[in-house]
């Protein structure tokens, strides 16, 4: 992308960081002030930098509180698949930040939990002046040869390369409907059985929502309820209706509904729509800003997470990055998407659409990430999208991992037309919708165990290639897989009543009779533990606070668990 910025009087523009006089309007007696004024700019250049903290205040009460820092919906997501509570659910330390930014020179531009840093911009000298705060663990410049130079390295050149941030989408306007792109990944049939995304949220991170307010095609979503909200992280505003139309289209893949030209994949789904990509430049902040957006959709018990940006090439060439930084452990976003996977959300992301590039046609950040589900292009006909970005991942893991229709895909325009587009962009939502309505049908799946039956599904799972990953996935194969397996259930212990206040009994199956029953917070600190039998089943709650426990019944290899609500 081109950075073009023009002052009032007409004749000064940048292109490339280059500034181009247009003489026939510039008065030469301005020339020295105006040459002094650049050199003086070039002398205090802005860089952009993460700022990574030591430590947590007042990480304990939180742990003790999980509802400070997450909301119910977030905590038995978490309680659902054992994923315990840890310090990176603790909130940033809002006075560390605070420091920073008040830092003259400094600005804080975006701030992650997970990672416990800000992103900042400002000099070079008074970024690493922050380093004599003693909160400050480490100080990473987007720009890797000053990080290089710090540890004595040479400077590393990169050529200034022209960048498509929004992946392609070509828009033919030819009028259709959504049948293909359903059927080719057999999501008519999840729809079938009642299947539809019905009680799973969707955050989708991308780059404007125009016309999702007013246009036909999204007016089901909202008079069911299913727009619950959002975020413009790059204005810092809830205007999210706005910039560019590129998430519109994407929402559309998924959301959208006009009987007999396009129904989406997940249209009885739930969505937060947030703003993270800055369309009018090219920046690695626009990676703090998703990972902030990721952090939020956490915390208001988001599902699934759908995004078709990537990132590699930037406006300042030393920022951009190269395929061996494809790793899934090296970029910010990459870092932030695994995070995400790990509390135990999944991450759909589009693969990119550089397949076609000579220089590099492998997938961008944050495709690389290792526990994404990362989505290339195939045509109607289910052929290889020339312009999808392959793989492998810069440490040889399959990537992409499956395939969805990116050529001819039904979408809708902010105005309301539905048309066709191109790019991974949309082969990615087209079957991050489908994974929601898969999860509606097999709630007690883990986020793992989800993705490894999309996964197992696709037709060339057993011999997977860099362009179409494990291939074209089969969410009905999917879900008659993962109902055959039988469940191991060899207890048939009931607690109840649940929730309770001041005590819980327990019935116990006729091999059974004695038992081991502990409570635990969702941190993990043993709370109770009683032997208790099928005589005197009955365990007095006493004490505990009200809240959120996890129970365990245990006798010889038998065992149950669960969640237990304790009420006032």
């Amino acid at each position: 992308m081109l950075l073009f910025a023009k002052k009032k009087e007409g004749f000064i523009q940048m292109k490339n960081n280059f500034v181009i006089l247009d003489l026939v309007h510039f008065d030469m007696r301005k020339l020295l002030l105006f040459v002094l004024l650049v050199v003086t700019a070039s002398s205090f250049a802005q860089e952009d930098a993460w700022v990574y903290f030591a430590d947590k205040p007042n990480a304990d009460n939180y742990l003790a509180n999980p509802l400070q820092m997450l909301s119910q919906r977030s905590l038995d997501r978490r309680i659902a698949q054992d994923i315990p509570l840890d310090m990176k659910d603790v909130p940033i330390g809002q006075s560390y930040v605070d420091q920073i930014a008040a830092v003259s020179g400094i600005s804080v531009k975006a701030k992650s939990k997970w990672l416990n840093a800000v992103h900042i911009r400002g000099s070079v000298e008074d970024i690493t002046a922050l380093t004599t705060f003693s909160f400050v663990s480490q100080i990473v410049f987007a720009d890797h040869s000053l990080n290089a130079a710090l540890a004595g390295r040479a400077a590393k050149h990169s050529e200034v390369r022209a960048v498509n941030k929004m992946l392609d989408t070509q828009v033919s306007f030819a009028y259709g409907n959504s049948q293909n792109q359903i059927e080719m990944l057999k999501g008519n049939l999840l729809h079938q059985q009642g299947y539809t995304g019905s009680g799973k949220i969707i955050a989708v991170l991308d780059a404007g929502f125009p016309g999702v307010d007013t246009a036909q095609p999204f007016q089901r979503l909202w008079t069911n309820g299913q727009i619950l909200g959002g975020h413009n992280f790059v204005s810092d505003n809830d205007n999210i209706f706005s910039a560019t139309s590129h998430g519109t289209m994407v929402l559309s893949t998924m959301g959208g509904y006009v009987e007999d030209q396009l129904v989406g994949t997940a249209p009885d789904a739930s969505y937060y729509l947030f703003i993270t990509e800055d369309s009018g430049s090219e920046n690695p902040v626009e990676e703090s800003y998703w990972v902030e957006a990721a952090e939020t959709a956490d915390s208001l018990g988001v599902d699934v997470i759908n995004t078709s940006l990537g990132y590699f090439i930037y406006d300042n060439p030393n920022y951009s990055y190269t395929y061996p930084d494809m790793n899934g452990s090296t970029s910010f976003i990459s870092k932030g998407a695994d995070i995400a996977f790990s509390r135990g959300m999944i991450v759909v992301v589009s693969a990119g659409n550089s397949g076609a590039s000579e220089s590099n046609p492998h997938i961008g950040s944050p495709a690389d990430a290792v526990n994404v589900l990362t989505v290339g292009a195939v045509s109607a006909a289910e052929g290889y999208a020339p312009f999808s970005s392959i793989g492998p991942s810069a440490d040889s893991r399959v990537k992409p991992d499956v395939m969805a229709q990116g050529v001819a895909a039904v979408v809708s325009s902010p105005e309301g037309q539905i048309q066709t587009v191109n790019g991974t962009s949309f082969s990615g939502p087209i079957t991050a919708g489908l994974v929601a309505s898969l999860w509606q049908a097999l709630p007690d799946l883990t986020n793992s165990e989800l993705v490894d039956y999309i996964k197992k599904s696709a037709d060339l799972y057993n011999n997977p290639n860099d362009h179409y990953g494990y291939g074209i996935p089969d969410f009905s194969l999917a879900l008659t897989d993962a109902m055959a397996v039988p469940t191991f259930d060899k207890t048939q212990f009931i607690l109840y009543p649940n929730p309770a206040v001041d005590q819980i009994s327990i019935d116990f199956p006729d091999e059974i009779a004695t038992a081991e029953i502990t409570l635990s917070t969702i941190i993990g600190q043993l709370v109770l533990s009683q032997t208790v039998t099928g005589n005197s089943p009955a365990v007095t709650l006493g004490k505990l606070e009200p809240g959120i426990y996890i129970y365990k019944i245990q006798s010889g290899s038998y065992t149950n668990t669960g969640k237990l609500i304790k009420k006032k």
